[in-house]
């Protein structure tokens, strides 16, 4: 059974006739959104200012139906769940897989397989018009190292080729800009350019809703398969984050192409911080982020027209399912 997403600002829920309806106020009216039988809920997602009446709560809690409750932005704010939840034999299962090196080396193929299909399709879109030998070259990489993937038989060993294959990613991505933008290659700390400061402030915002929606469906996010686990940092929230990386790289082309941002709106800093954001210009990504995490998508696995955001959810679900079955697993959503 599938989840019930609830975005719609704010909207009630209550029961009526064993059924789930979400409705809104308007005028003075009661307009019903949608209406689903209880037992066809798995679980209740629910995006900023939405209420639930009491006596909804009470049967949901009698059934055992779990409701989540996010920020507006997708961020992870707490959970309504009975007695019983599913969470403890769910994250003993994940910690069982993190035990077997062999389900963990697959979960973590099937994570980079989806981030270098994904940079691919990135590289060769914007081709098609600029023909860029360069950058062709590039996604030729890519294709390479999707091929050797499969023969990698330790984590050292995939790691190493996840990292020259972003290295040969950021070489053609670079040549989507401007020169004027000085951007040479991909530098975090501190972030020395203007592309520079707009990735790293995009994979931060993500990476803080890949880490929710690993919280959301009930996994430890900081047991990860790909990233190795560390004291305060959530290794599996950056597992999710690697498919979505390209969103933002996206983003970053998109701000750069449409003088929406431009090289203007930095300032240099000091030494941690050389390069400087305006106030402005992060309005303009800001506010360009959280529309692109309203696109929708159908999601391969779900089936269902989703949001950008709730696909983040939906992938930490399959590894949710992964787990829980003991079969390593993750299908990617197959950006073009």
């Amino acid at each position: 059974m599938p989840p019930l997403y609830v975005v719609q600002q704010n909207a009630k829920l209550r029961l009526h006739n064993r059924r789930v309806q979400v409705e809104m106020e308007e005028n003075g009216e009661t307009r019903i959104l949608t209406q689903i039988p209880i037992g066809q809920v798995s679980q209740i997602v629910l995006f900023g200012n939405i209420g639930l009446t009491t006596p909804l709560m009470d049967a949901l809690l009698g059934e055992g139906i779990e409701v989540i409750f996010l920020s507006q932005q997708g961020e992870f704010r707490g959970v309504l769940s009975g007695e019983l939840t599913p969470h403890v034999p769910l994250r003993r299962a994940q910690y069982r897989a993190l035990e077997n090196p062999a389900f963990v080396l697959q979960m973590a193929k099937a994570l980079v397989r989806a981030k270098l299909e994904h940079q691919r399709a990135l590289l060769q879109r914007h081709n098609r018009e600029r023909g860029d030998p360069h950058i062709d070259e590039s996604a030729a990489r890519l294709s390479d190292a999707l091929i050797s993937l499969p023969n990698k038989m330790n984590l050292n060993s995939l790691r190493g080729l996840e990292g020259s294959a972003t290295a040969a990613y950021f070489g053609g991505f670079r040549r989507l800009f401007d020169p004027q933008w000085n951007f040479n290659a991909r530098l975090r700390r501190p972030p020395p350019d203007g592309i520079n400061v707009l990735l790293s402030l995009g994979y931060t915002l993500l990476g803080r809703l890949t880490t929710s929606a690993a919280r959301t469906v009930g996994l430890d996010p900081y047991a990860g398969f790909l990233h190795e686990v560390e004291y305060n940092r959530p290794a599996l929230g950056l597992d999710l984050l690697e498919e979505f990386r390209p969103v933002v790289d996206g983003l970053a082309l998109w701000a750069a192409g449409s003088r929406a941002v431009t090289p203007q709106d930095f300032t240099p800093g000091d030494a941690s911080r050389p390069v400087v954001m305006s106030e402005a210009a992060k309005k303009v990504f800001l506010r360009a982020f959280e529309e692109r995490m309203e696109r929708r998508f159908t999601h391969p696995v779900a089936g269902m027209q989703l949001t950008l955001r709730q696909c983040l959810i939906e992938q930490a679900r399959q590894v949710a399912e992964a787990v829980t079955r003991g079969e390593a697993y993750y299908r990617s959503m197959g950006f073009r």
